[in-house]
């Protein structure tokens, strides 16, 4: 069927379907279906296997299903009842009377929404534009903004290539490579202008025009924005600008981030869009900041000095990082190369234009810093847990000499996790039987949370079971497949049949593989971790999943130290490691898992937000006291804490003595408590901390009430008196 060439790839989609098939294009090419409760299964049922092969892309299994598959499904009353009662919710999702914001803060409006920046953002396995936590917590920060009816627009990269793909050779060595996306087959949208071209903007990059596309995500109620220089026009080398997240030297890295700041905010004016707040999701968008002033100093025809406190009115910031190495920064040779022509577009000299990102004033070595140039021009600054608030007060005090470690203005908004994304379909039926089938649009309600107690014990326990088992179905079709495809013997491909046990402790490991992550704890005393997952009467099972940067050699070491454990002849079945870590994986295993396990070298984790989702589905963390569950933590109640809080600059006694408390807590409490079970089968000691893990964690870590928090603290201030009470019910 031929298409008019202004026909939308929505409209061309749905034409090519039949009948009552056709409302499933608007489905695709909107992210909400991800979070709704059938999730993937209207898609997945045309084509189960090819659902697989695409990698869960809605648009590519309607795009590629056969005309009589198609047909087969007009027959399927069942089928057709489905659609109709999703178009119902989805059309009455997407056109609410009205909404918590509209009730709130209704001076936000689409006409001024907020603006969100970020590098990366995870909102499904099917958009692979993230590498880890800050791009899902942007992801789910978009989702809960839809829910709550927040007038949002994002800014991000469309990466050619995403983040690395992973593989690990015969002696486990991480591979990196990469495989191209193909947008047109993406659930997302070339922007073109009334004449039917793509819209563009330009940008001065190494003194050459770069031309920078734009394409729509649709993300619920929110537009994502996704800028690309992947363009016939551009010289070769800027049409790699947009190729890698996180790749390449850091010519490449300054010039990302020209395009994300200063290019988004010529974007979001060619798409007439004005916001009233611009939210810098780390540093990597703080250049925005400049061309906002730029914008407003050609409006007004003032100086950069008389603008300067109105651009920073409307511009906010989050900070994820409690390091000083992990946040940006560029040589002034390098600031020279892409600025040059920049700064007089400021009316600002070569000198004032560097202080902007200078740590230390009149050092003519000192660099050029993102996270400075992010706090110096935006009114807010915030940390992503109360902890992670205090270590950046105290890094970036040298900013403010005349303040004390205390009053350094940068506060704190712990993160969250989107519930209906990362709840297992299985446990949103038991909510909904038991909580009310509103629950998820009253997530931040204590009180609604505490009627978990009402759920039977054995109920809850079963379903917890068969998500395990379902995990550990997943983990051995994994790691079978990845010993196919390094070609490896035929008993040591079948061996895949009998990985894990679901009555077995299951352990879930499952993070970036830096060493301050500290992977290698648990193999600190080998010989004892041997007894601990070796035991014939009460073993315990563990899954990693996770990748190293490109550039991170000890990272890399350190998933072989893993891989030569998982083939220990007393280990073949307790320990597994699953490759290419996605969101798919990441929604597999906080959903099956009995432990989530988060052991790194404290105060080294921002926030964390993996343990978090475990809650939702009835896990129970064991984590060092360290980003969030510094705030979730009740001791002895729903969880456990490793090492206590001891601190020490010593890495390798820190390392004892956090590996001696994890030890003591497996063979001590975790393991006898799981295995004392009854005629039934069930630990009721378990089951009672699975209920305190949920009632005491669901109600503050999910981004509803961090949303509230940032619209109450952050993007309307003035609102925030009025906002308290209803905080505590949010859609309430």
């Amino acid at each position: 069927m031929t298409t008019n060439s202004a026909t939308t790839p929505v409209q061309e989609l749905r034409n090519r379907l039949p009948g009552s098939l056709q409302r499933l294009a608007d489905l695709a090419y909107n992210y909400w279906w991800s979070w709704n409760s059938d999730r993937a299964a209207l898609f997945q049922n045309i084509d189960p296997q090819e659902w697989e092969k695409c990698g869960h892309n809605p648009v590519t299994i309607l795009k590629s299903a056969k005309y009589e598959r198609l047909t087969q499904l007009l027959e399927d009353p069942s089928y057709l009842k489905q659609i109709a009662a999703l178009e119902q919710e989805f059309d009455g999702y997407m056109n609410p009377k009205e909404t918590w914001m509209s009730r709130v803060a209704p001076q936000v409006t689409k006409e001024h929404p907020i603006a969100y920046f970020c590098a990366e953002f995870g909102i499904h396995e099917s958009l692979p534009i993230y590498s880890g936590g800050l791009g899902i917590l942007a992801g789910d920060h978009l989702k809960s903004a839809s829910d709550l009816g927040l007038p949002m627009v994002a800014v991000g990269l469309l990466y050619r290539q995403g983040y690395f793909r992973q593989r690990l050779d015969s002696e486990g060595w991480q591979e990196d490579y990469y495989v191209d996306n193909n947008f047109h087959e993406m659930p997302i949208e070339l922007v073109k202008n009334d004449h039917g071209h793509p819209l563009s903007i330009e940008l001065e990059i190494r003194q050459r025009m770069v031309k920078v596309q734009i394409w729509r995500a649709q993300v619920g109620r929110v537009s994502l924005y996704l800028l690309d220089t992947e363009r016939p026009d551009n010289d070769p080398i800027d049409r790699w600008l947009t190729g890698h997240l996180y790749g390449g030297n850091q010519e490449t890295r300054i010039a990302q981030e020209v395009v994300l700041g200063i290019g988004g905010i010529r974007a979001l004016k060619a798409l007439g869009i004005q916001p009233s707040v611009y939210h810098l999701n780390e540093g990597h968008a703080a250049f925005c900041t400049l061309e906002v002033a730029k914008q407003e100093i050609e409006r007004t025809g003032e100086s950069f000095y008389d603008i300067e406190a109105d651009v920073r009115k409307k511009c906010v910031f989050t900070t994820h990082t409690p390091v000083p190495a992990g946040h940006d920064v560029f040589s002034s040779d390098l600031m020279d190369s892409f600025f040059a022509h920049y700064w007089h577009q400021l009316h600002l000299s070569r000198e004032q234009f560097l202080a902007l990102g200078a740590r230390r004033l009149g050092d003519p070595w000192e660099p050029f810093g993102m996270t400075v140039l992010a706090l110096r021009m935006c009114r807010t600054s915030n940390g992503v847990s109360e902890l992670h608030g205090q270590v950046s007060r105290k890094m970036w005090t040298v900013l403010y000499p005349r303040c004390s470690e205390n009053e350094v203005p940068i506060g704190y908004i712990t993160n969250g996790v989107h519930a209906p994304t990362w709840t297992a379909p299985l446990m949103v039926d038991l909510y909904n039987q038991y909580l009310g089938e509103d629950w998820k649009n009253n997530a931040v309600d204590p009180q609604m949370w505490a009627k978990v107690d009402n759920i039977p014990d054995q109920e809850l326990w079963s379903r917890h079971q068969i998500l395990k088992e379902r995990l550990i179905a997943y983990t051995r079709y994994k790691v079978k497949k990845s010993r196919q495809e390094r070609g490896e013997e035929e008993y040591r491909i079948q061996a895949t049949d009998s990985l894990l046990d679901p009555k077995v402790l299951t352990i879930g490991f499952a993070r970036r593989f830096s060493p301050y992550k500290r992977a290698y704890l648990l193999l600190q005393d080998f010989e004892r971790s041997l007894r601990i997952f070796g035991n014939s009467q009460r073993p315990v099972q563990i899954v990693f999943a996770g990748k190293a940067h490109p550039a991170d050699e000890e990272g890399k070491r350190i998933i072989q130290r893993l891989v030569e454990w998982c083939r220990h002849p007393e280990l073949l079945n307790r320990v597994a490691l699953i490759e290419d870590y996605d969101i798919y994986t990441g929604q597999k295993l906080v959903q099956g898992v009995d432990i989530w396990l988060n052991n790194p070298r404290r105060p080294l984790e921002a926030s964390g937000t993996s343990g978090q989702k475990v809650c939702f589905n009835g896990g129970i963390n064991c984590s060092v006291l360290d980003g969030w569950w510094c705030e979730g933590y009740k001791s002895g109640v729903n969880g456990w804490a490793i090492g206590e809080d001891a601190h020490t600059s010593d890495q390798e006694l820190q390392d004892r003595i956090d590996s001696e408390s994890l030890y003591h807590l497996l063979e001590q409490e975790i393991v006898p408590m799981y295995y004392n079970q009854d005629a039934n089968g069930v630990s009721q000691r378990w089951v009672q901390m699975m209920k305190a893990s949920i009632k005491t964690n669901a109600p503050l870590f999910n981004t509803d009430r961090m949303i509230a928090d940032y619209v109450s603290q952050v993007y309307v201030p003035e609102i925030s008196t009025s906002v308290k009470p209803i905080l505590a019910k949010v859609n309430g």
